[in-house]
């Protein structure tokens, strides 16, 4: 399954160590505090309970994870702005 998660934490440690546990399942950085990426439902559940487990040390602290179909994928639609190309 491929999924979308996004954290959001004050917390930098907790901030780090979510990071990386999506990288170390697989998951890429589409945005700062979101990650991309396509994972088992086996992992999808571990992932899930070693982020709740990971959040207990926080009060103020929220993940949200989005399973994607194809069909949802396929209507994407990614805007860049370069700041560059920004008339002065």
């Amino acid at each position: 399954m491929k999924i979308l998660l996004i954290y959001d934490t004050t917390e930098d440690k907790l901030r780090t160590k979510t990071a990386n546990m999506c990288k170390d399942y697989g998951l890429f950085r589409v945005q700062y505090s979101a990650f991309f990426g396509e994972i088992s439902r086996n992992l999808h559940g571990e992932l899930t309970r070693r982020i709740k487990h990971l959040l207990r040390e926080s009060e103020r602290s929220s993940v949200i994870i989005f399973p994607l179909s194809q069909d949802s994928l396929e209507n994407v639609v990614k805007i860049d702005f370069n700041y560059s190309d920004e008339a002065i």
